[in-house]
């Protein structure tokens, strides 16, 4: 029997990424509490949270320092702003620590509220950038077929997926999208990994001269594609793509939001694959999802650019009410200081060989066409063939399917595009822990291939 917070749900709430006919049939997943890689549900099934909550939940959900962070910054100063000349300590020493860790060429971080804000936010500094420096016709983004990069008007734009665009009149900015480094689906027979990376650099590289070079801003990828299917790019892909950049003066916006703070095994992706990013966007993991905070990083060379815009317009013209807020800045600030007692990075790489080992065996499961991963973030891309690759059709529902049956061994998964299944479980997990979420994946997997029989 379902409580009246159910039914409430159905009468109130409107659902994100949710088909909303479809879910006045169905009764809402209700989360109530959590302790550690574990959630409970309002039917008391206690469930491994393999997805992090949305790829952001890295301390589990019971961490009590980040609760104490956040109720001691409320009790002491509960808001204030960063707009003209006004700073708080929080928000002063969380930009500090973000430069800290990040790559050496990051020499600013400009706060904001989410992962979608700070895409948003890097395409405006991109845009008045080029404007200061006199571009002003460097405008059109580059971005990749299958990216996500968010809900905004802009960062929705960006997103590579139809159904993030469809109804909603997007793209509504100049973008335009180049090829996935998917080498298992798009690679050529004979083709080696160096040559399809080389193989997408031309592709681009003619895309850029059939668009005009001098009308493109800047070029946005995430070092690991995460909704598009968790998609690993080949080795020395990024290389290849930053030597076509550079040679049409185009900037590279590395987009961070799921792959930063240990994801990948470094604390960020961009050192994970040696993209070296001009400007970077990030956001989830950087409070553990326990307080909505993102932010831009973005080198000196770029930060000149926006002072010179500012001595031209009066001032740098934008900002957030909440951004920087310091009751989320200070839980910021405390899962940073977590990382770094935890030793997070080398705990990820600890974990790495055991993650991509697991991950690994399930290649030979008869579902499984490939089985990708990197740090604690992987997928399983589901075939009925695998010979030939070829792909159930859309309207089984495959991955979606196996989430479903996930969920009956107590273990939350996400399908994604490509009919591709993701895990990306809290860092804080442990040994034992880690071989639960493989077994039960493994158990979801079997469920869906009897019933496919």
């Amino acid at each position: 029997m379902r409580n009246a917070h159910a039914e409430a749900d159905k009468q109130f709430v409107l659902h994100p990424y949710t088909n909303l006919r479809q879910h006045q049939e169905i009764d809402p997943f209700i989360i109530t509490h959590g302790e550690g890689i574990y959630v409970w549900d309002d039917q008391g099934n206690k469930l491994i949270e393999g997805m992090s909550g949305l790829w952001c939940a890295s301390l589990g959900f019971s961490e009590s320092r980040l609760v104490e962070a956040a109720t001691k910054q409320m009790q002491r100063l509960p808001y204030s702003h960063l707009f003209s000349h006004r700073s708080t300590e929080p928000a002063i020493e969380l930009s500090e620590k973000l430069i800290g860790i990040a790559p050496d060429s990051m020499a600013r971080a400009f706060l904001v509220n989410s992962g979608s804000e700070a895409v948003d936010m890097a395409i405006k500094i991109v845009w008045y950038y080029n404007n200061a420096v006199g571009r002003p016709a460097k405008k059109k983004i580059i971005s990749r077929k299958r990216a996500y990069h968010g809900i905004t008007i802009a960062s929705g734009s960006l997103t590579g997926l139809p159904y993030v665009h469809d109804g909603f009149d997007l793209p509504a900015i100049p973008v335009m999208h180049t090829e996935t480094p998917h080498f298992y689906r798009d690679g050529l027979s004979g083709e080696s990994e160096e040559s399809f990376c080389d193989r997408l650099a031309e592709t681009l590289d003619t895309q850029i001269q059939q668009e005009d070079p001098d009308t493109i801003a800047a070029f946005i990828a995430e070092p690991v594609m995460g909704a598009g299917g968790v998609i690993v790019p080949p080795k020395g892909y990024f290389e290849k793509i930053k030597a076509v950049l550079d040679k049409y003066d185009i900037l590279l916006i590395c987009d961070e939001v799921i792959c930063g703070f240990a994801r990948t095994g470094e604390m960020f992706g961009s050192q994970t694959f040696n993209a070296q990013p001009d400007l970077m966007t990030c956001a989830k993991q950087l409070s553990s999802a326990y307080q909505p905070i993102g932010a831009v990083l973005l080198t000196d060379k770029i930060y000149q650019g926006l002072m010179q815009g500012s001595d031209q317009n009066g001032m740098f013209g934008s900002g957030n009410t909440y951004g920087g807020h310091p009751v989320a800045a200070a839980v910021a600030n405390e899962t940073l200081n977590i990382y770094a007692d935890l030793d997070i990075v080398n705990h990820v790489k600890t974990l790495e060989v055991q993650f991509l080992k697991r991950l690994a065996e399930l290649q030979e499961h008869p579902l499984v066409g490939q089985a990708r991963g990197v740090g604690l973030i992987g997928a399983v891309e589901i075939v009925r063939d695998k010979e030939t690759r070829e792909q159930y059709p859309v309207t089984d529902k495959v991955a979606a399917q196996i989430a479903n049956f996930a969920r009956g061994h107590q273990l939350i998964l996400r399908p994604t595009p490509g009919d591709s299944v993701a895990l990306c479980p809290p860092l804080i997990i442990n040994s034992k822990e880690l071989d639960l979420v493989f077994d039960r994946l493994a158990a979801s997997l079997d469920d869906m291939w009897k019933t496919l029989s």
